[in-house]
């Protein structure tokens, strides 16, 4: 069993930069693929970033990477979600995913076996 607690969400100018945290509880962290995924009022969940746990491939949504980064600390049970230059379309509750050695399929919500709680996230005009 995993859990995962998300942070470093709130109120950002347009423009702005926000890093979320999550961190996971448990062992073989390293082994866990990690995802980021966004919902808005209203909308489905969307894909954001995800990085894979064999070799650190880093897979993004469309028209996120250049803006947002995905990153791990192993040793810190952390994956961070760095997101820069952010646009009022940002605003959403962040989740933070995670699933044992999966290797593919990464953008899909439906692979991941584990879930935080959710953090939010506003990008004010």
């Amino acid at each position: 069993q995993v859990q995962l607690v998300e942070s470093g969400g709130g109120l950002v100018q347009v423009g702005g930069s926000l890093r979320l945290s999550c961190v996971a509880s448990g062992r073989r962290f390293s082994s866990y693929t990690m995802g980021w995924f966004r919902q808005a009022p209203g909308k489905e969940r969307d894909f954001v970033a995800a990085i894979r746990w064999s070799d650190g491939y880093l897979y993004y949504g469309e028209s996120l990477e250049g803006r947002f980064t995905i990153s791990r600390d192993n040793d810190k049970n952390t994956v961070y979600l760095q997101m820069n230059s952010l646009k009022p379309e940002d605003t959403a509750v962040y989740y933070c995913a995670a699933v044992f050695g999966q290797a593919f399929s990464l953008s899909e919500a439906r692979r991941y076996d584990y879930w935080g709680q959710g953090t939010q996230v506003t990008v004010s005009s």
